[in-house]
């Protein structure tokens, strides 16, 4: 049977149990988009904007496990994912971006809206075509699939001109797929794990370092019986946070600038790293030179180029996360280190990773976030407030957080909240963002409210690009160079003294909320933050926004200086030894 381009194309996503599509019509999709009118298989989402459409896929293929789909024309309408495909690619996240081009008698000759996406876009994702050929087209997306969710997770664009999109060919969808040079690794190297079990047997100061590929392989469970089984105390990065409950007496923090002091010390001065799923990216090694250089270091990754790239290790393992631990499993045994694990608590309660109380706290709101919400997929925005989540945010197999670690994006929390809420609408969803962050995808508001998705907003105010200023104050001399977002024109350009005399902040987010359609509540004092929420629970039909006025030069802490070793942190407005 001959069906067009556009028809096949609907058939492969519904053989590929794509339920939720995030898309936006233009000329050059316009077939497509056609193909699927009437489709109820398929839930086509309407987003404001392109990039807010992919940090929505994102947020949908991370809160599901499944891969994220979406749609957009050519043009402008595929350069708008440009920055939501990094942000993916850096974390691994597997999406499946379909654009559309000009014919392919165009190509090349700059008609009107074409742009070489593919070209844009092959060094910031994992797989990117042009589909040429209509015979090609339903292998080209069985590939694209595959090679999306397969090995280590990513991106893949697959560009497909007008022309191809109309033309009439074989209904055939194939059913496997073979790639040539394509082969994901999915064994796991016995003889390296025997020497990473020999050496964790002869080991008086192991930690476990946990990052994003343990959360990636859903391997939550494995993970926590063997940190148990092993007595091992356990580190994540910001991407890991989540592995094991941060309530687990083996959790010790999250290592990095903005680490604890008991997770940067444990991994400065452990004798055995274990590392599983993590890229030993400059965030949270601070200076190479010291970084765990007591340490024998033992690193599993799905990812050979992962591997030594960064920091050197003595026992590479390519596998896995989920394979390699459910193995340990069965090889490792309990040690005998009670005087590290005694160590590492006397850091602990010596040193945590708390804010001095100073009117509300994100720390406060983030303490009643924990206690209201039991099942909740929490998204971050990127800068001061995501870094207050990652610090005090309890999560476990209920709660989980979706935040952009590799690429650190802003405006990806409230988009990708609205993605995790499709995906799973039984669970409370919530955003923690930031002021700045907040205004780069607002639009998106409209886009929760037609789709009735009750998620909670929740906007920390200070006024001011806050992660940004708060380098600016500790390291460039209180110098607040365009990071106050209350300037208006009468303002001097050498302000770097807020007070009562500054502008109202634009815009007024409750007043902006209420004109979407949506609720807004905002809230100014430490016993209004529970009623908020309260509130912000009842309403099931609108997306709530609460925004939080917090103090404008609020900073997290502790800090690595630029350059320093983990071992070199700022705990408060001094430094402190132990």
């Amino acid at each position: 049977m001959l069906i067009s381009g556009a028809e096949l194309f609907v058939k492969a996503l519904r053989s590929e149990q794509v339920d939720t599509l995030f898309a936006y019509p233009g000329g050059q999709a316009i077939d497509l988009f056609d193909a699927l009118y009437g489709v109820d298989a398929i839930d086509v989402i309407l987003p404001r904007h392109e990039q807010g459409l992919v940090h929505a896929a994102d947020g949908y293929a991370r809160s599901t496990g499944k891969a994220g789909v979406c749609l957009v024309t050519s043009g402008p309408g595929a350069t708008n994912l440009v920055t939501g495909i990094a942000t993916a690619n850096y974390d691994s996240v597997p999406l499946v971006c379909f654009t559309g081009q000009v014919p392919k008698n165009l190509i090349g000759n700059d008609a009107f809206q074409e742009v070489d996406i593919v070209g844009i876009t092959r060094s910031i994702c994992k797989y990117a075509v042009t589909v040429r050929k209509r015979e090609d087209l339903g292998a080209v997306i069985k590939k694209a699939f595959y090679i999306a969710k397969t090995g280590k997770p990513g991106v893949v664009v697959v560009d497909i001109p007008k022309d191809i999109q109309r033309e009439l060919g074989s209904d055939l969808y194939p059913e496997m797929v073979e790639i040539r040079g394509y082969k994901p690794n999915t064994s796991v190297h016995m003889g390296q794990i025997k020497k990473a079990v020999e050496l964790l047997n002869q080991a008086k100061k192991p930690v476990f370092l946990i990052g994003g590929g343990v959360n990636i392989a859903h391997a939550h469970k494995e993970m926590t019986r063997l940190a148990e089984l092993t007595g091992i105390p356990v580190v994540t990065t910001i991407m890991g946070k989540g592995a094991v409950p941060t309530s687990h007496e083996l959790y010790v923090g999250n290592i990095g600038i903005h680490g604890s002091f008991a997770a940067n010390s444990a991994v400065s001065e452990c004798d055995v790293l274990f590392s599983i799923g993590t890229r030993f990216n400059d965030r949270i090694t601070g200076k190479i030179g010291k970084f765990a250089n007591h340490s024998t270091i033992i690193h599993i990754d799905i990812d050979s180029a992962s591997i030594s790239r960064n920091i050197g290790v003595d026992i590479p393992i390519v596998a896995d996360a989920k394979n390699a631990i459910s193995i340990l499993l069965e090889k490792a045994g309990p040690l005998n280190i009670e005087d590290w694990i005694s160590q590492i608590s006397i850091w602990k309660k010596r040193f945590p990773v708390k804010m001095e109380p100073s009117g509300m706290t994100p720390e406060m709101i983030i303490k009643v976030i924990n206690q209201t919400f039991e099942k909740a997929v929490i998204a971050t925005d990127v800068g001061q407030n995501q870094l207050w989540a990652t610090q005090f945010l309890d999560l476990n197999e209920h709660r989980q957080m979706l935040t952009s670690g590799g690429l650190g994006t802003m405006g990806y929390g409230f988009p990708a909240a609205i993605g995790a809420k499709l995906g799973n609408p039984e669970k409370d969803v919530i955003v923690i963002s930031g002021d700045g962050g907040m205004q780069m995808n607002i639009q998106e508001m409209a886009t929760a409210v037609v789709y009735e998705l009750p998620v909670i907003i929740c906007v920390f105010n200070n006024g001011y690009l806050g992660n940004v200023r708060q380098w600016q104050e500790m390291f460039y001399n209180k110098r607040y160079s365009l990071t106050c977002l209350r300037y208006r024109k009468y303002c001097s350009t050498s302000c770097n003294s807020p007070d009562g005399k500054c502008p109202d902040y634009t815009p007024d987010f409750v007043k902006l909320a209420k004109s979407y359609g949506a609720k807004g509540i905002r809230v100014t004092k430490a016993d209004e933050i529970k009623t908020a929420f309260q509130e912000a629970r009842k309403n099931q039909k609108t997306p709530t926004l609460i925004e939080f006025i917090i103090e404008r030069e609020i900073n997290v802490m502790p800090i690595v200086p630029p350059g320093n070793p983990l071992s070199d942190m700022i705990l408060e407005s001094e430094e402190k030894e132990v």
